[in-house]
């Protein structure tokens, strides 16, 4: 087992294996929840609504998703790392692999996305993904690493995105 994997298993270990940890995966599973795609739709079509401005955001976050998802799909069928195991699981995972959080990937894109357009929102939409993230694993289905990765996976697109809205 490399450094990363022990790093990885014990951060689990620390936020799965203690008395508190059932009141602590109600709260993650309605943070997590907020992360789900259908939410990220009606934000998309009240956006919309909206007209302006809040369209090219809509644009730019639908550009970033249609980068994102395909490399997400990628990298989690190539790399295959199985989710935590022998730990307390709060949910059922949609599929084997961990290996970027796609939870933490979409918030992260969202996040990035929202906050070139909103600034002063940035501290808030920013923290929102770290806690979509965190509750990931504190859900049982992720390794810190995983959140890391997604993050990186979700704003790297985010950016790749607004770079070509500025030119």
């Amino acid at each position: 087992m490399n450094k990363i994997q022990q790093w990885d298993l014990r951060v689990c270990r620390l936020c799965l294996l203690h008395p508190y940890n059932r009141p602590q995966a109600r709260i993650s599973r309605a943070i997590s929840r907020t992360g789900d795609g259908p939410l990220y739709a009606v934000l998309a079509a009240l956006l919309w609504w909206q007209g302006g401005a809040q369209r090219e955001t809509v644009q730019i976050a639908v550009l970033a998703f249609a980068l994102e998802l395909p490399l997400y799909l990628l990298l989690k069928n190539a790399l295959k790392r199985q989710r935590p195991v022998g730990l307390p699981v709060f949910i059922t995972p949609s599929d084997r692999y961990s290996l970027p959080s796609g939870h933490t990937a979409a918030a992260f894109l969202m996040a990035t996305v929202l906050a070139a357009s909103f600034p002063l929102w940035a501290p808030l939409l920013f923290l929102w993904a770290m806690l979509v993230g965190a509750s990931r694993l504190l859900l049982g289905v992720h390794y810190l690493s995983d959140l890391v990765a997604g993050a990186l996976l979700g704003g790297g697109c985010a950016l790749w995105a607004l770079s070509g809205s500025q030119g």
